[in-house]
């Protein structure tokens, strides 16, 4: 008789696999740390301007609901993407995308 495998593997067994649970947990945290890097950048206020929604194509998808948070992405463009994958501690975004 085999002996019951606990919890905890399961569900890290689970998620080591490619499938849709991992990859919405990675969506998520993915989406946090947009939000969190925004903050950082432009101060509570702007960043609530600016909503993550999706990485696709290594393109993080945002929508802004000014052109003034608009613009101050496409002017830090390249700071944000650097503070995204050194928080992710991996290089998934190469550029932004953002929808005013």
């Amino acid at each position: 008789m085999s002996s019951p495998t606990s919890l905890g593997d399961v569900l890290h067994n689970k998620l080591s696999q490619n499938n849709p649970l991992k990859n919405q947990i990675e969506s998520a945290e993915l989406v946090q740390v947009v939000k969190n890097v925004m903050v950082e950048l432009f101060g509570e206020e702007l960043a609530k301007e600016a909503n993550p929604l999706f990485l696709k194509n290594r393109t993080i998808t945002i929508s802004c609901s000014s052109s003034v948070i608009a613009q101050e992405i496409r002017l830090n463009q390249a700071e944000i993407v650097q503070r995204i994958n050194n928080l992710l501690g991996k290089s998934d975004v190469d550029r932004i995308r953002y929808l005013a």
